[in-house]
């Protein structure tokens, strides 16, 4: 495991018109998944865009998000360092399954084609490199995109609701891969949710968000 990423929220607050939306303070350390929980409209999304780098001018934010140590609140998102896991899976059309993970990869490195073949015998698609997204099951899909946001060598990971559109057989089997991997990596993640079972599984402390 990589045990250097640590993120911490530090007094997080975002409002819409005056009204507080979300008040956050909280660290999560190498591995670890902070869950938020809360029903639609109570500034899950807003939470993560926030943190991401891409929230609306009409919403205002203070606080600060330090990513090993480091303040990042005023980065724009792609000099960040943090990977989204998002409710559809995302996958370039227009590139093979291979194409979609080296998409993201560092340019420097070792042998990109290597790292892919590696990366999909991991996660249980061995010679599926050349196949187009379009030809893959829905839990295919899920897992390139875990895989495509673990080669791109994130140093923390948000996830929204990356579960919600599976059915239940798959939701489980995804949990589990997502969740064992982001520990592996040594990640620092958060995940918004409703869904109370992705909170147990995620294993880690909940916040839940009021209205």
């Amino acid at each position: 495991m990589n045990a250097t990423h640590r993120l911490q929220l530090r007094d997080i607050c975002i409002s819409l018109e005056g009204q507080t939306l979300v008040e956050l303070d909280a660290e999560i350390g190498p591995g670890e998944v902070l869950t938020v929980m809360g029903p639609s409209g109570s500034g899950k999304s807003t939470l993560l865009a926030y943190l991401a780098g891409f929230l609306a001018p009409a919403f205002q934010a203070r606080g600060r998000v330090l990513l090993d140590g480091r303040d990042i609140s005023g980065l724009p998102a792609e000099r960040r360092g943090i990977g989204l896991l998002f409710q559809d899976p995302l996958l370039f059309p227009h590139l093979s399954v291979a194409g979609n993970l080296r998409f993201g990869m560092p340019r420097a490195g070792a042998n990109k084609t290597a790292r892919v073949e590696q990366a999909l015998g991991n996660i249980g698609l061995a010679g599926f490199g050349a196949r187009d997204p379009a030809t893959l099951s829905g839990g295919q899909k899920a897992r390139v995109a875990l895989m495509r946001l673990l080669l791109s060598a994130p140093c923390a990971v948000l996830l929204d609701e990356p579960f919600s559109k599976l059915d239940t057989h798959l939701r489980h089997e995804m949990r589990r891969l997502v969740f064992d991997r982001l520990h592996e990596a040594g990640l620092p993640s958060l995940l918004v949710t409703h869904d109370r079972e992705d909170a147990e599984e995620a294993g880690g402390r909940v916040i839940e968000l009021a209205h």
